[in-house]
């Protein structure tokens, strides 16, 4: 093995411990909130914050008008029918780019970090924030924040496994710069509307950054397996392009 191919494989090794040590504080966070949620109140960062977003005499959010138009349009980025569009969206294009099975991988990822979050929802069964007023009406539980925990999931795993087929660098930055920049967004708009305590938005951001970077390894796992296209090469099997800086692939043994 060549020096050049030494040092391939130990970045590669470096991205995934980097991912398993970023997935694991991400859930340890969650665990540590979800400890405290246990009790069913809110935490003191809860209440400071809620009611920093709102003014000290009617209880309106801050800000002019527009504002609160425009965080009632980013919350719908966090909604069932916008995911669902955005994913079928992805598949869409990694079918007609012949990546099958990391099209399925994305309709995985996708599906069961919605199921997770359902099933945490049932187990956790916090109230909505009484403190406010929403602005937005809401049907399920609180925490973990539907909306912060499945946007993380769909948009960072589908940046994370869209840049997983660039060969470009910059392509990969600007795809994970704009999915964490919807997410982020949309967590910060429930807030904002009253409907969350940010300690739900904070445990869904964990939960749902933490599985997409397991599903993010995942793709690593089966691109080594040549189960699924490394960067550069349309449809399954060997790999045959030239291995990327920063997502190399797995040379052929």
């Amino acid at each position: 093995m060549t020096f050049s191919s030494l040092m391939s494989v130990a970045r590669r090794e470096v991205l995934a411990i980097a991912g398993l040590a970023l997935a694991a504080g991400g859930l340890l966070v969650f665990a540590s909130l979800a400890d405290e949620i246990m009790e069913q109140e809110p935490l003191h960062f809860d209440r400071v914050l809620l009611l920093a977003l709102r003014t000290g005499d009617n209880n309106d959010p801050i800000g002019p008008p527009w504002v609160e138009i425009m965080f009632t349009d980013l919350t719908s980025l966090g909604s069932t029918t916008i995911l669902a569009l955005a994913t079928l969206g992805v598949i869409g294009y990694l079918l007609i780019a012949r990546r099958s099975g990391t099209a399925l991988l994305v309709l995985g990822a996708v599906v069961g970090g919605t199921l997770l979050n359902n099933l945490l929802k049932l187990f956790f069964d916090r109230p909505r924030p009484d403190l406010v007023a929403h602005i937005v009406d809401t049907q399920t539980t609180s925490f973990p924040s539907g909306h912060a925990m499945i946007s993380a999931a769909t948009y960072l795993t589908l940046g994370l496994l869209l840049a997983r087929v660039q060969t470009r660098r910059i392509f990969r930055v600007y795809i994970i710069a704009v999915a964490i920049g919807i997410t982020f967004l949309v967590g910060v708009s429930r807030v904002y509307l009253g409907v969350h305590w940010p300690s739900d938005v904070l445990a869904g951001w964990c939960a749902g950054a933490s599985w997409a970077i397991l599903c993010w390894l995942l793709a690593i796992f089966l691109q080594r397996r040549h189960q699924i296209a490394p960067p550069g090469e349309e449809g399954a099997g060997p790999a045959t392009a030239e291995p990327d800086e920063a997502f190399p692939a797995s040379p052929v043994r």
